[in-house]
């Protein structure tokens, strides 16, 4: 039987802007990654989507990103691997407070946006990166690119880990997600995202920008949850999974069956 991880980038929203529907996408997903104050999120929006996962049986993740509010994380940033690595504990540390706070215990990390994109490609970054969770937490499941730099290195250190794809993200050939000021990044017909994320489950392959077919491993398929359609996307690929008996399970349950 098939299974995958569905999940979502949430608690973004900051003081008085509201940045997507978590209320509305937390019930439909598996796992959520919470913004830790970074590139989004604040204390009391930390508080607020821990709570609403735990009332809704999802998992909890800390999203760590680089202190970058303005450009909301996507900015690549010259960060030495040691400022990395305590930009990672410091945000895994405030995101696990409020999981004590709320009787949770945190599931995974998966870093953000440019940190995200960068630790894919550089070892150094990624093993800084690995390194900040793994001496916070050994047994943190760490998401990262289905092929990276991050899912090596946290092999290389003992962190366990879980290979992520994308359903509204095209891919270069060389497995890594096509930047967003390029045209075609984002994956808008839900029908299409559906249709991808089945193939990506049962075949382990997606077709990338240039027309090739690639593999990868999908442990957990997410949806970005500041995504005009993210509801739609999350609806529409849930009802899909199980119409083709594809059981949606947490992070932790879908590694465990996998492996």
């Amino acid at each position: 039987m098939y299974c995958v991880d569905l999940n979502s980038d949430l608690g973004e929203s900051f003081g008085a802007y509201t940045i997507g529907m978590d209320s509305e996408v937390i019930p439909l997903i598996s796992s959520a990654n919470v913004a830790c104050g970074f590139h989004a999120g604040d204390p009391t929006v930390m508080g607020k989507t821990v709570a609403l996962c735990k009332e809704n049986g999802v998992a909890v993740g800390a999203h760590p990103g680089y202190p970058d509010l303005q450009g909301f994380g996507r900015r690549n940033m010259n960060v030495s691997p040691s400022d990395a690595k305590a930009l990672m504990t410091y945000q895994v540390g405030a995101l696990d407070a409020f999981c004590k706070a709320n009787g949770v215990s945190m599931q995974h990390v998966k870093p953000h946006g440019a940190l995200y994109n960068m630790a894919g490609k550089d070892e150094k970054l990624a093993r800084a990166v690995c390194e900040g969770i793994y001496e916070y937490d050994p047994t943190l499941i760490l998401l990262g690119l289905s092929g990276s730099c991050m899912l090596k290195a946290a092999a290389e250190i003992g962190l366990p880990y879980a290979a992520e794809v994308f359903a509204d993200r095209a891919y270069e050939d060389d497995g890594s997600l096509v930047a967003r000021t390029k045209p075609g990044a984002m994956i808008t017909d839900e029908d299409e995202a559906v249709e991808r994320v089945i193939m990506m489950i049962k075949e382990h392959k997606v077709k990338t920008i240039s027309g090739k077919v690639i593999e990868l491993c999908p442990h957990s398929v997410c949806v970005h949850g500041d995504s005009p359609k993210a509801l739609a996307f999350v609806s529409k690929i849930r009802a899909a999974l199980l119409h083709e008996g594809i059981a949606v399970k947490n992070i932790t349950e879908v590694v465990k069956e996998m492996n």
